[in-house]
């Protein structure tokens, strides 16, 4: 979409929620810029973008939209189930993360440079609730996934180069969201961690009355006798 100028025809109508959402995305964009150099590198590096969340807190990703360090922005670059162990018999255990935690359920970026910000909205289905967050990638975390590293590659038992090409963000009930960098055989590494805030208008830009997607029956059986361990994220 290009900025120009009023269209006189349009008559003005009160901003809806997904408008105010472009402006909020498009301010972050601006506010990231800022604090950035002109003289970014121009290489783009492919990278995967998953998700994840504790044991039995499933989690349903609405959308998530990634801005670029040249300000492209990558709309639905996530959608759908976040990876989560649901095991029976309530044999899982929720509270906090995995020591290692993996990217995740997600996919490649396709032709998208490196982010500098990603705007995720998803619904926590162990609330159940629906959740924002502007997750703002620092150019330490970008510098980490150009540098190449050596790494013992336990499936070929053998050492090789590679890059941490795989960023996994674990979502929480609470509106926790966590970001890691991790490689096919690189033990992923904390980069961020932010606090979301709850959408005002409910699941599925509220055009579901309300209703979150249903529980699967083993999370709903581990939550009606464990509860939600809030704060352990």
């Amino acid at each position: 979409m290009v900025l120009g100028k009023d269209n006189p025809a349009i008559t003005p109508r009160k901003p809806t929620h997904r408008i105010k959402r472009c402006i909020s995305l498009f301010s972050w964009l601006l506010l990231a810029g800022c604090t950035q150099s002109h003289a970014q590198p121009t290489d783009k590096l492919p990278w995967f973008l998953g998700f994840s969340a504790p044991a039995y807190m499933e989690v349903w990703i609405e959308t998530a939209d990634v801005v670029g360090i040249k300000e492209r922005v990558f709309q639905r670059a996530g959608s759908g189930i976040a990876s989560v162990p649901t095991p029976p018999n309530n044999q899982g255990k929720a509270r906090g993360w995995v020591s290692n935690n993996g990217a995740g359920k997600g996919k490649y970026v396709t032709g998208a440079d490196l982010p500098r910000l990603i705007y995720v909205r998803w619904q926590s289905l162990a609330e159940p609730q629906t959740y924002e967050a502007y997750i703002v990638i620092p150019e330490s975390a970008r510098e980490i996934m150009r540098n190449p590293e050596k790494a013992f590659c336990r499936f070929g038992a053998k050492w090789i180069t590679e890059t941490r090409d795989n960023m996994g963000i674990g979502l929480a009930p609470g509106g926790i969201a966590k970001v890691w960098l991790g490689g096919a055989c690189l033990k992923a590494i904390e980069i961020a961690r932010v606090q979301g805030t709850i959408n005002p208008i409910g699941p599925y830009e509220g055009k579901s009355g309300g209703k979150h997607r249903p529980l699967s029956e083993e999370s709903k059986a581990y939550i009606d006798k464990f509860g939600i361990p809030f704060g352990s994220w």
